[in-house]
């Protein structure tokens, strides 16, 4: 496969789940759905009168909105360079790296459902998304320190560092009203 193809552009889709470069796509897309819901949810929490359907209703917007932009960005990008449409297999392997940002908003909805069952408050329901996703870029942090070999110390540091600068991302989008 040529650099400037995307994974699975040569016919294989079972190669993209093997190629490093569609794993880190893939993956970046998730970790910047988690800090973009950081922020989504902080900003549900923070406002005085948001009810469950209201929250539910912005975190699927947001959900897909963030993968409707990620799929024109990257069927514009292909145009650019390739000079055509991605079709086939390369569209294939856009809609699989953009998934992320769709799946993002299931942990908020199923928290956000329980509020509306009244298991818990939103303001719980909602707090309690943010510090999910909030471990979820302290676990990753964690896993690509260990992948790096630098010992757990190491690893909980990357962590803990990841895990607030996107909290810090988030709390900026957020307080911007994003």
């Amino acid at each position: 496969m040529a650099h400037d193809e995307p994974p699975g552009a040569d016919g294989a889709d079972e190669a993209l789940e093997d190629d490093p470069r569609f794993a880190a796509a893939r993956l970046k897309e998730r970790l910047y759905a988690s800090i973009t819901m950081i922020s989504v949810v902080i900003g549900l929490a923070a406002a005085e009168h948001a009810d469950a359907v209201g929250a539910a209703a912005t975190v699927l917007t947001a959900a897909v909105g963030l993968w409707l932009a990620a799929l024109v960005a990257d069927q514009q990008a292909h145009r650019v360079v390739h000079g055509r449409l991605a079709t086939g297999h390369e569209l294939h392997a856009m809609l699989a790296v953009s998934s992320p940002l769709l799946v993002s908003a299931a942990g908020p909805l199923v928290l956000i459902g329980a509020a509306a069952l009244g298991v818990m408050e939103l303001d719980t329901a909602l707090l309690t998304a943010a510090a999910v996703n909030v471990a979820t870029l302290f676990a990753w942090g964690c896993f690509g320190g260990i992948r790096m070999g630098g010992g757990t110390v190491s690893a909980l540091l990357a962590g803990a560092l990841d895990a607030a600068i996107g909290t810090a991302v988030a709390l900026v989008k957020a307080a911007a009203g994003h």
